[in-house]
């Protein structure tokens, strides 16, 4: 199939819209539903991140998208009983792939909320139904088990879009796109992310595990799908704060910094022992444990309120309380698709457990950047590439 038409493009004014190729087929095959012009970018986009994150780790990977930049992305790393509660994995047994899709779509999940998923391998049962469970807009893989396929499409009453990806596919070396009538043109970026981009270590400490390469690496291939300026926190395989599309570095650094303290917020035992009235759907759970560990947690408390949520009156998770579980993640690695300008990048990064920072240098102000690091013994690696993607 060298065309498809499609409903609309990214809004329902937007007609007539369509996605070709000017040589050659479709790499993708829709096998079920109907995909829309965003969920085709968002497929699109998603489904090289996942090929690299597989390439570069050798374990499967998944990540959520929305808008054309991940929500989250990880690898198939096992998870701990904490991580299967928070993420509701309920009684499905994991499959290395079943793992990366949860933390996927578990790093922020109020972000994940009507995602468009993809996987690096072919989907199984066990991925598919913790997909089953979430509102989720489709799904791009290379293949899939016939039970895992049958349980894709009975999601949306039949229509949940479930495309199928040709995994040998290998785009042209010279892109384009349109804007207000003017054609673009550009190479494809092909750039290979791997231990080779870390070499150059500018900091006093230039210790880096295997498992902060790793975590490094999965940033840097995350950053590269991501809306510029972007930002991102990843740990134990799996990113856990990403700040995209925002005109300011401190405030992308700010924005996944505040979403990787949410997510390890969520592992605190005031909010694992929060006493939910059974009958609370997923969605207005992840909302209220958003507003229990933020300062706005007076709204939850209020009387008449609580009531909605709980059966008993939680108590004040304090921001004392919340400072001090904060303190407790560590081991979390950085990276930034563009150079810090400023310090005070590194100075936030170290309020969320930041110990290795990957990013391209270049700054004016490096030297102060480096002289932040080394305040806190941290590692930083200077890349020397810049990962822009719009």
């Amino acid at each position: 199939m060298k065309e498809m038409e499609l409903k609309y493009g990214c809004n329902p004014n937007q007609k007539p819209a369509r996605v070709f190729m000017e040589d050659g087929e479709l790499p993708v095959e829709v096998l079920n539903g109907r995909p829309g012009f965003i969920n085709l970018l968002d497929a699109l986009n998603g489904w090289q991140l996942v090929k690299e994150l597989k390439e570069a780790t050798g374990m499967p990977a998944a990540t959520s998208f929305k808008h054309v930049s991940p929500a989250g992305a990880a690898i198939g790393r096992p998870l701990s009983d904490t991580l299967k509660k928070i993420y509701y994995t309920d009684d499905v047994e994991l499959t290395p792939l079943a793992c990366a899709y949860a933390r996927a779509r578990g790093a922020d999940r109020m972000s994940s909320f009507g995602d468009f998923i993809s996987l690096s391998d072919k989907c199984d049962k066990a991925t598919a139904l913790l997909i089953k469970k979430e509102v989720s807009d489709g799904i791009i893989a290379p293949d899939y088990d016939d039970d895992a396929l049958e349980i894709l499409k009975a999601k949306k009453k039949g229509g949940y879009c479930v495309l199928k990806i040709d995994p040998d596919y290998v785009p042209a070396a010279t892109e384009k796109k349109q804007v207000f009538g003017v054609t673009f043109e550009q190479g494809h970026n092909f750039i290979k992310l791997d231990e080779n981009a870390l070499s150059n270590i500018v900091t006093e400490n230039k210790s880096l595990s295997k498992e902060e390469k790793d975590n490094l690496i999965i940033a840097l291939i995350v950053l590269k799908y991501t809306q510029s300026n972007s930002v991102c926190y990843v740990k134990d395989g799996q990113a856990i704060g990403i700040g995209a599309g925002q005109q300011s570095r401190i405030h992308c650094t700010r924005l996944a910094g505040d979403k990787a303290d949410k997510w390890w917020l969520r592992q605190a035992p005031q909010v694992l022992g929060l006493d939910f009235k059974a009958d609370i759907k997923r969605a207005d759970r992840d909302n209220t444990i958003d507003v229990y560990t933020s300062d706005d947690y007076d709204d939850v408390l209020a009387e008449g309120v609580w009531q909605n949520f709980f059966n008993t009156k939680p108590a004040v998770f304090t921001r004392e309380e919340r400072k001090a579980w904060i303190a407790k993640n560590t081991d979390v690695a950085l990276g930034s698709d563009a150079f810090f300008p400023f310090g005070d990048n590194i100075e936030r990064a170290h309020r969320s457990g930041v110990k290795v920072i990957a990013q391209p240098g270049g700054s004016v102000r490096d030297d102060n950047v480096i002289e932040c690091a080394n305040k806190y013994n941290m590692v930083m690696a200077f890349n020397g590439i810049r990962l822009f993607h719009h």
